[in-house]
């Protein structure tokens, strides 16, 4: 390598609450000559780190402004509510947004779901963070509506949380600057998808690199094999079915003349 070459690498960004583990194994077991980088950013964040190239590909939330980007979306999540242990609603599997009427619901800055209307009663004030707003729960401010991937992430031992039907759901998809789709960037993308190392990609690149006289010189020996006739059948036949069979037309006037 030159000075002026630069070593592959691959820079990853993610949400919180998405958890690449599984994909970066997958990574380092196909490519473990390029070091992949985890880059975490915040869901506002995500699309502009995209753009300025902070990344190659991130996991980002969606909705997105996908302007100079492309997105896979890969999954929905559930809309959970985070509540304390002993709330009255952890005693249900369940709830609807109708149910929180009467609670007051907290609402981060940092909010990754698309609402068109706020359930229950507003806090005076809007946490900075989903981090801040499970501590006001964990205080008995209030309750918390987020996708179940934060509620897991933000875990406390005194608090719970119950799926919530009739919120909106938060979208996880792969993204990544629509003129920068590079042969990393599409092995990444196959990974996320779950092709196999002989598949797609994987056959191209194992088509490309295969030697091609090894498949010649095989061709040409059952080419052969299959020319050359059995032994101790057909002496009289020639070399082949097709002249052995004219041999044998030729051979039946002769016969007739004698």
């Amino acid at each position: 390598m030159t000075g002026s070459e630069v070593p592959p690498q691959f820079r990853l960004a993610y949400v919180p609450g998405v958890t690449p583990t599984k994909w970066v194994r997958i990574w380092n077991e196909r490519l473990p000559d390029v070091p992949l980088t985890l880059v975490p950013v915040s869901p506002a964040e995500a699309p502009g780190v995209l753009r300025a190239g902070g990344a190659d590909a991130g996991f980002v939330r969606l909705p997105i402004d996908r302007t100079e980007l492309s997105a896979i979306p890969l999954y929905t999540e559930t809309t959970v509510v985070v509540i304390p242990k002993d709330h009255i609603v952890a005693a249900v599997e369940e709830i609807s947004t109708g149910d929180l009427a009467d609670e007051i619901v907290l609402h981060p800055l940092d909010d990754t779901l698309d609402w068109e209307g706020l359930p229950g009663r507003p806090a005076i004030e809007r946490p900075e963070t989903t981090a801040d707003a499970i501590e006001l729960v964990a205080a008995g401010v209030g309750v918390l509506v987020v996708p179940q991937s934060l509620a897991r992430l933000h875990h406390r031992r005194d608090l719970t949380y119950r799926p919530v039907t009739g919120a909106p759901e938060s979208r996880v998809a792969l993204s990544w600057p629509e003129e920068e789709t590079t042969d990393l960037v599409e092995e990444f993308i196959g990974i996320v998808r779950g092709r196999t190392v002989n598949s797609t990609r994987g056959r191209k690149q194992g088509a490309a690199q295969a030697p091609a006289q090894p498949k010649g010189k095989r061709t040409d020996k059952a080419a052969g094999a299959a020319r050359k006739p059995a032994q101790g059948k057909n002496p009289r036949g020639g070399s082949g079915g097709a002249r052995g069979a004219k041999n044998t037309g030729r051979g039946k006037p002769g016969r007739g003349r004698k």
